[in-house]
Formats: structure tokens, sequence, C-alpha cells
């Protein structure tokens, strides 16, 4: 437990961070298992739309520096490879 005014602020101030970076690191992970759920089930379409979604919530939480932008990256070019595999 920290003691140091200077350090229990610091801590108040990295659980609100922590909240932050976990709404959006959900978010992020929540739309790729909808889109991979999707294109498991031969829904290309609305793959599509949900593609859209996870390429647009992995780079909002990259430029955030939540996640790694590599990390975002690869994410976005294995899930585009599956939805394209699929479209064939």
């Amino acid at each position: 437990m920290a003691n140091h005014k200077s350090a229990i602020k610091e801590m108040r101030a990295s659980a609100r961070r922590r909240q932050v970076n976990q709404i959006h690191r959900s978010r992020a992970r929540t739309f790729l298992k909808k889109t991979r759920r999707l294109i498991a089930s031969g829904e290309v379409d609305e793959a599509k739309l949900a593609a859209q979604q996870a390429v647009s919530a992995l780079d909002r939480a990259a430029q955030k520096g939540i996640i790694h932008k590599n990390a975002a990256a690869r994410q976005k070019s294995r899930l585009m490879k599956r939805l394209n595999q699929a479209q064939q």
C-alpha cells in the first residue's frame, strides 16, 4: 500500500487508466470474436461489417497505446486472411 501522497494519487490515476484501457481492449476482443464466429458460420456479408468494426477498434486501441501497433497489425492481418479465405 502506498504511503506517500503522490503515490496514493498515482494509484488512483492508475486505476482510472486501467478501467479505460480495459474498455477499449475488451471492445476490440469482442469484435474479433464476433467476426471469427461469423466467418466460421459462413455468414460472409455480416462478417465483412464486423471486420470493419474490429479493425476500427484495434486501430483505436493501438493509437491510444493500449495494445502495441504491431500486435494490432498482426491481428488485423490474420482476421482479413480468414475473411478472404472464407469469401473464396
